[in-house]
């Protein structure tokens, strides 16, 4: 069998540290495997280690001596991934994709063939292929849309319960009736456009469920162009309300983020939690207080929207004793901060300080795998925000937030500091 460099190989692929789908093919440029990353650096590379033969199992091992060229697509959000893989793994059937073919019943998204549709998660085995027909308990349903199967069902549900923060949609609630138009507990959340409730026609419902078959399909580019189009239309229309709406979800659909990567990759076993969007722009600032280098202590504040969130404040006594050293406890801080998976990420971070205390946090970011834009705010000899380092796009457009959550991080830090050396002494 021809040997292969594998460091040439994987030179040649020029792949990003960045989340998307990855493509292994043969010598006939025939599809091998089809796979989802974090980072698709570090997944793919992985397959080539020495310890190769100790760790992974015959069929793998046979897979890449095959491989003889590596091709990829960058996705906005690990999320984008795992949808786009099942959809390319659906389309194109490749040979060492097993998981997907092994008789298991996996996960699958549905799409109901209804006057108001339903969106599903269903068990393979719940489905009749060959008749499009669903076996909801007792029930039969035709359906209009299948994607996936899914093996990771844990992701697949949060996943869609990102999805349907940006298009909200019907899953169990029956539609609005002259007997009863009662608000299931899916719209009192926000999450279900008021089908039980008679507040959406089937026109405007329709279209939101051809804007989720686009997301399921990979296609956001095609999904973003059609929102545009619309958005430009309810404008010219003057149904500027409307227009807002589909303008929240064009940003949400730009800005969706990772609350957490698995593992730093989707392909282990151990299935921690993928991260969701919130409806608005999330802010968290930090800030160190101390006394001589005692007594230290830092603070997170939330700003969301342009509000302060006072739930999601959090205090850190410093357990590294970094005496007057602020950078080094601002690392403690970020690190133990993110060791907490349940909480949501930031869309900016804000650190006090200048290009020093900026480094140490975009480290620590980097470390984690984690592509956050910071903010510095500097201060003068008074401690007055004197001047902002960072993205000056970013900047222009939350500055109030950012000097609203610099000057709010600051207080919460002294307070706690304060509080916490009068207990002491």
């Amino acid at each position: 069998m021809e040997k292969i460099n594998f460091s040439n190989l994987l030179t040649k692929s020029k792949l990003p540290a960045s989340p998307g789908v990855y493509f292994f093919l043969g010598k006939n440029n025939e599809i091998l495997y089809i796979g989802k990353a974090a980072s698709l650096k570090n997944r793919v590379r992985s397959y080539f280690a020495k310890n190769l033969e100790d760790s992974r199992n015959p069929l793998i091992l046979d897979m890449v001596q095959k491989i003889r060229k590596i091709n990829h697509r960058i996705t906005d959000s690990s999320l984008e991934a795992l949808i786009l893989e099942a959809a390319l793994i659906k389309r194109h059937q490749p040979k060492y994709n097993t998981a997907e073919k092994d008789g298991k019943s996996f996960n699958c998204v549905v799409i109901t063939k209804e006057e108001f549709p339903r969106v599903l998660i269903v068990r393979q085995k719940d489905i009749n292929f060959s008749k499009n027909i669903l076996n909801l308990n007792s029930e039969a349903l035709f359906i209009s849309s299948i994607f996936g199967p899914f093996p990771q069902g844990q992701l697949l549900k949060v996943a869609l319960k990102i999805i349907r923060k940006i298009f909200p949609f019907r899953d169990k609630c029956t539609p609005a009736s002259k007997k009863s138009s009662k608000p299931c507990f899916m719209r009192q959340l926000g999450l279900c456009p008021g089908v039980c409730s008679g507040e959406i026609d089937k026109k405007f419902y329709g279209e939101t469920v051809k804007n989720i078959k686009l997301f399921l399909s990979g296609q956001k580019k095609k999904l973003l162009k059609n929102l545009e189009k619309q958005m430009s239309q309810l404008a010219k229309e003057e149904k500027f309300e409307e227009a807002q709406i589909i303008r929240n979800k064009i940003f949400a659909l730009k800005h969706i983020q990772d609350v957490s990567l698995i593992n730093r990759d989707f392909t282990t076993s151990s299935i921690e939690t993928l991260g969701t969007m919130e409806k608005e722009f999330r802010i968290e600032s930090y800030d160190i207080a101390h006394i001589m280098g005692t007594h230290v202590v830092g603070a997170m504040v939330v700003v969301e929207g342009k509000r302060l969130k006072k739930s999601d404040y959090r205090k850190f006594k410093i357990k590294i004793n970094p005496g007057i050293n602020d950078v080094a406890a601002l690392k403690e801080i970020l690190k133990r901060r993110l060791g907490h998976k349940e909480w949501l990420l930031p869309n900016l971070i804000v650190v006090d300080g200048a290009v020093a205390q900026k480094n140490a946090i975009e480290a620590v970011l980097e470390e984690e795998k984690l592509t956050i834009p910071v903010v510095a705010v500097t201060k003068d000899e008074r401690h007055k925000q004197k001047m902002i380092l960072g993205d000056p796009a970013l900047i222009e457009k939350y500055e109030q937030e950012i000097l609203l959550s610099n000057l709010e991080a600051h207080r919460f830090a002294i307070n706690y500091h304060r509080n916490l050396r009068d207990k002491i002494e």
